[in-house]
């Protein structure tokens, strides 16, 4: 409320001060202020209230994409991923709102889950206090779930503790890791950026995390944060997934994480690397979101014959 009070206040005294030197308000409203402050009052409450039933409205997002490689030995041509990012798990996003989570993704019939850091909020101990652990067995993918770090999983300086927690939930832990999944294709886990600031110790290269993969076959990167992609690029990663930017959360938030970022939300191309960032699953802070809506993204995957 305060925000966007705020927002709306300093709108107005920008249409004052244009007003002093050219004037076009009409003036029956510049002698109404009371009316004028009852309308943004009631127009905020409005919006809040939108923005808070949006926050617990999920949609599906689709993307169809192609990788021109052959996918292993396995006659695997179509991949059907599932990527939620920034579940935010705590108080707010709590384990009811977990398992309706789970119940969408095992709708979409997955071959693989993979979610791109910021699992939970800020306490780890919410995951053994309201069962989430056991909430996450029940997500049923074919080729399973894999996952990375966020900088939230660093906040409660408990992120061993939050890895063991997450792989009891059958989430693989990728810290600046790969597999190869069936076979078929890699899973590269990229650990956070924030790693530095709370542990005092780089995440690694992205060069010498791959080394010993096969390039012939598709590449999936999980990267919490999308920020400078053509390391991905370099690497000849196929397909990158990341999270982290909310979009803002609170519009016009989205008009700086549009400049903070190369791709803030949606897909890229670039050169021979494909970009899908989500705006995330659940909020942080208010939970509120003003301007885009919590997502589910269903990625289906397409490799050569």
């Amino acid at each position: 409320m305060i925000y966007y009070l705020f927002l709306f206040t300093l709108s107005i005294d920008i249409l004052r001060f244009i007003d002093t030197y050219k004037p076009f308000l009409p003036l029956k409203l510049k002698q109404r202020p009371l009316l004028v402050a009852a309308a943004i009052f009631m127009v905020t409450t409005c919006l809040i209230a939108y923005g808070t039933w949006n926050a617990r409205h999920p949609v599906t997002i689709n993307y169809e994409i192609t990788i021109p490689k052959t996918a292993g030995t396995s006659s695997l041509e179509t991949l059907q991923v599932v990527m939620v990012s920034d579940i935010h798990l705590g108080e707010i996003i709590d384990n009811r709102r977990l398992k309706r989570l789970v119940n969408r993704i095992n709708q979409l019939e997955p071959d693989i889950v993979l979610i791109p850091g910021d699992i939970i909020d800020n306490e780890i101990d919410v995951l053994p206090n309201q069962n989430m652990i056991e909430t996450f067995r029940k997500l049923r993918p074919k080729l399973g779930t894999y996952a990375v770090l966020g900088n939230h999983e660093y906040f409660d300086q408990q992120t061993d503790l939050a890895i063991q927690y997450l792989e009891q939930g059958n989430i693989h832990i990728l810290r600046d890791q790969w597999t190869l999944v069936d076979n078929s294709f890699y899973v590269v886990g990229r650990d956070d950026l924030a790693k530095m600031r709370y542990t005092s110790s780089s995440r690694q290269d992205l060069k010498t995390i791959m080394e010993g993969i096969d390039h012939s076959l598709p590449i999936i990167l999980l990267d919490h944060q999308p920020k400078n992609l053509q390391d991905a690029v370099d690497q000849g990663v196929d397909l990158q997934l990341s999270g982290h930017t909310h979009l803002g959360q609170l519009f016009p938030n989205s008009l700086i994480t549009r400049q903070l970022y190369e791709l803030d939300w949606g897909y890229l191309q670039k050169e021979s690397l494909q970009v899908i960032v989500s705006c995330g699953f659940g909020t942080w802070g208010p939970p509120v979101r003003i301007g885009n809506s919590p997502e589910i993204i269903n990625v289906t995957i397409h490799f050569a014959k």
